[in-house]
């Protein structure tokens, strides 16, 4: 009997993108491939990341929250970067509940990845852009989370600035306090609305005036005080604004397609010996299980 094997791409993605924290994110042109297939015994090729090999690792751990690994050969190839807020962790959860679903013939919705792979990561921005692509609006609260989808704008392109270093998701969120000011909440609100309007009518000014964040970014400054930096001048080098990608260092800047390039080369020349750049478009695409 011929063994079954599947091939699971799944985006990287960028969550808050300014006032939307833990509400908002969306996939970007990265993508992570997980091959499985029935073999004699358990296995994982990293392909060259510097991950665990084990049954610890994160698309084990999710592949295994519906069925057991036992026989099951693992391939890993990615382009998303680890630890830098690229939605590596999330990518791998959806990667792992896929290739599971679609290799055991479970017949999952997209509502019952999206629990299952909130219910790993702890929260469903970057889980639900990896499934669903595009832009993404989650709600945590109830019973189930839920996300509404959109299509990136036309017009619309992301450039992102990757520092060498990278910073920890639980000192990102330690940085942020149980409780905060009433109006840095209003502010966030107020620029999370115009942000989606903005996005679901392609006005790119109000896309530019919602980029604002007073709750998480200003709060994690002295974790990537760089980053930050760009942040702050995005829009003297032409762009829209910026937002720090996730829990950072990396810094997602927003930008037109016209103005993509000149943009890049002014971070390029910024952010020389420190930070990598690099033009990544907003993707409509989620997470995939091809033809093999």
């Amino acid at each position: 009997m011929t063994a079954r094997r599947r091939l699971v791409r799944v985006p990287a993605s960028s969550a808050n993108l300014g006032p939307g924290y833990d509400a908002m994110a969306a996939a970007v042109s990265l993508q992570l491939e997980v091959e499985v297939e029935e073999a004699g015994e358990f296995s994982l090729d990293p392909g060259g990341l510097e991950v665990s090999t084990g049954r610890d690792n994160l698309v084990v751990r999710a592949f295994e929250s519906l069925h057991p690994a036992d026989r099951i050969a693992f391939r890993l190839r990615s382009e998303i970067p680890l630890a830098r807020g690229l939605g590596s962790s999330a990518a791998a959860i959806v990667a792992g509940l896929c290739a599971a679903d679609h290799l055991f013939e479970l017949a999952l919705s997209k509502e019952e990845l999206l629990a299952r792979a909130t219910a790993i990561e702890g929260h469903p921005d970057n889980v639900a852009a990896a499934i669903h692509g595009g832009f993404v609006v989650c709600a945590a609260g109830g019973p189930e989370p839920f996300a509404a989808r959109f299509d990136p704008p036309e017009g619309l392109e992301g450039i992102v600035v990757i520092p060498a270093e990278e910073v920890s998701t639980r000192r990102a969120r330690e940085a942020i306090p149980a409780e905060l000011p009433l109006d840095d909440a209003v502010a966030n609100v107020s620029a999370a609305a115009l942000l989606v309007l903005g996005l679901r009518s392609a006005d790119l000014d109000l896309v530019a005036r919602g980029l604002g964040d007073r709750i998480h970014q200003p709060r994690r400054r002295h974790l990537y005080p760089r980053s930050m930096e760009i942040v702050e001048g995005a829009r003297e080098l032409g762009a829209l604004g910026a937002t720090i990608s996730g829990a950072g260092p990396t810094v997602l800047v927003w930008t037109t397609w016209q103005d993509a390039g000149a943009v890049a080369a002014a971070l390029s020349e910024r952010c020389s010996g420190w930070a990598e750049v690099r033009r990544l478009p907003f993707s409509p695409l989620g997470a995939d299980v091809p033809e093999l």
